[in-house]
This record gives structure tokens, C-alpha cells and sequence, in this order.
């Protein structure tokens, strides 16, 4: 029960905390569009598309967290937790849209580099830098794989600004007007390979591959350890929503194994399972001389 309530806590806290993000980049991305044309700095410009992005993703993540929260239902049995990778599917989608055009905006720039307001940039750098780490800062901690999602946007922002900084401070002293969009296509290339990594990883979520910490060979081996075992097939572990897992396993027993005898069996595969955060396990246990037409199955396979 605390275990629930304490889960329950803390994806209200995640929640509240997207939705300060949000509504905080939201308002800087109005900002700063203004700034990056009064500037004429594409860094600038780069980064509020950046923001504009974050700010879907945010006002996506925050619904679908909400959602995500709901109770399970006749359709959703486990629930509504998946929906939150949706929000990590999409918003990685447009991310990496958003890259491509800023890139084919920067590239013309690196032949003819047109000057850029330094003393604004750095205006606009120095607050950059507070807006987004005060948003960093509120989320850590945060769980789920939405809340991880959007805490790298917000880092990936913090470190942008440093650069625009950096460059606006460099471009005070010099005409190298280049360095602008230079860093624009650094901030844009650096954005869209962790867009397209995320993309990937949110995919084989929704693919059901078997989480990367987790390892069914070994789990395999240590159920066979467990006295009265024979063998086990048909394990398989996936990801809800990144970070609570569901395991299914077969178990065979000897066919004198006595009722206690079982029921030790499947405390010992509950507490292997445990040490991988799973959420749900499902243990179906079969007698040595039962049919199990998937264990037929599996061993025409190999």
C-alpha cells in the first residue's frame, strides 16, 4: 500500500513538474524568437525552433503523464502507462523535423555569414542559461521515460546557451560572424542525433524488446537452480513504458514435486524476478510429464 501511495506521489510530483517546464519554455520560446530576429543570430533562431519543439513535447508529455496515471480499464488491463512513450515517440519525431530545417536555414549562412548583435546575444545567452536551469533543476529526479526525455532537452538548452554565450562574448571582439552559424549547425546536428536515439529506443519499447539491463538467459539459468526445477522455457521480459517491466516464465517441475514444494518454486522466481524491478510477473508452472504445446513449440525452434 505505502509502495503505491509513494508511486502515486511521485508521478503527481513528475507531472507538476512538466508542467512548470512548460509553461516556463513556453514563454521563453516567445522570447526568444523576438530576440533571435532583433539579434540576426540563427543560434538563436536555432534554439528557439529547439524550444518551440520542447514546448510540444513538454505540453505532450504533461497530458499523456496525466493520462498515463489512469486507472486500468476493460481495453487498457495494464493500464494507461504506454501512452506516455507516445508522447516521447512524437515529440522526438518533431525534433528531429525541426532540425532539418534549421539546418538547410544555417548552411546558406556559412557562405555568406551576416553580422549579429553580440551585446543582445548575450543578453539573451545569460538568461537562457537561468531559465533552463531553473527547469533542469525542478526535474531531477523525475521518473519515467517522458520525464528523461524532456530533463535532456532541458540540459541539452543550458549547454546551447553556453555556447551562444561564448560565441556572443567572442563576436563582441571580432568579426567573425561565421562562428554563428557554425554553432547553430553544432547545437542543430548534436539536437537531431539524440532526437533519433531517443526515437529508437521509445521504439523498442513499443516493440516489446526485452529491456537492456535485463538479461533472460541468466534469469533462465538461475530458475533452474531452484530444487524440484527441470527446465524453463518461454520467458519473456518487456518494458511498459521504459521503466516497469512484465515478466511470463514456464517453469517445469519433477512430477513428485509436492504442493509446499511448488509454492516454494514460485516465491524463489518471484524474488530472482524482483532484483530487475519487475511489476508483474506471471509464473506458470507445469509437471514434467505435462504437454506444454509451447514448450513443443520452442524446441523445434532450436
Amino acid at each position: 500500500m505505502s509502495h503505491h501511495h509513494h508511486n502515486h506521489t511521485q508521478a503527481n510530483n513528475t507531472t507538476r513538474n512538466i508542467k512548470f517546464a512548460f509553461f516556463l519554455n513556453l514563454g521563453f520560446t516567445i522570447f526568444e524568437l523576438i530576440g533571435g530576429f532583433w539579434t540576426n543570430s540563427l543560434a538563436i533562431m536555432s534554439d528557439a525552433l529547439h524550444d518551440l519543439g520542447d514546448s510540444f513535447s513538454l505540453g505532450l508529455s504533461w497530458y499523456l503523464e496525466k493520462y498515463s496515471q489512469r486507472g486500468r480499464t476493460n481495453k487498457y488491463s495494464y493500464g494507461y502507462r504506454r501512452f506516455s512513450l507516445l508522447g516521447a515517440a512524437i515529440n522526438a519525431i518533431i525534433l528531429s523535423m525541426g532540425s532539418l530545417i534549421v539546418l538547410s536555414e544555417a548552411i546558406p549562412r556559412l557562405i555568406n555569414p551576416e553580422p549579429t548583435h553580440a551585446q543582445g546575444m548575450i543578453l539573451f545567452a545569460i538568461v537562457g542559461v537561468i531559465v533552463n536551469g531553473i527547469a533542469v533543476l525542478r526535474l531531477r529526479g523525475s521518473q519515467g521515460m517522458s520525464a528523461r526525455v524532456v530533463s535532456w532537452h532541458l540540459l541539452e538548452d543550458v549547454l546551447g546557451w553556453v555556447a551562444v554565450l561564448i560565441v556572443s562574448i567572442v563576436l563582441l571582439f571580432s568579426n567573425l560572424y561565421i562562428l554563428d552559424p557554425l554553432l547553430s549547425i553544432g547545437i542543430t546536428l548534436y539536437i537531431l542525433y539524440n532526437a533519433l536515439r531517443n526515437l529508437k529506443s521509445t521504439v523498442e519499447i513499443f516493440l516489446q524488446a526485452t529491456p537492456s539491463n535485463v538479461n533472460v538467459s541468466e534469469i533462465e539459468a538461475q530458475i533452474r537452480e531452484i530444487y524440484r526445477v527441470k527446465s524453463t522455457h518461454h520467458t519473456h521480459v518487456w518494458s511498459q513504458e521504459g521503466e516497469n517491466n512484465v515478466m511470463t516464465t514456464h517453469v517445469v517441475v519433477d512430477e513428485n514435486a509436492t504442493k509446499a514444494e511448488i509454492l516454494e518454486v514460485k516465491r524463489r522466481v518471484k524474488d530472482i524476478a524482483t532484483r530487475i524491478a519487475l511489476e508483474h510477473i506471471t509464473v506458470e508452472i507445469e509437471y514434467e510429464n505435462e504437454e506444454c504445446h509451447m514448450r513443443e513449440d520452442e524446441e523445434s525452434h532450436h
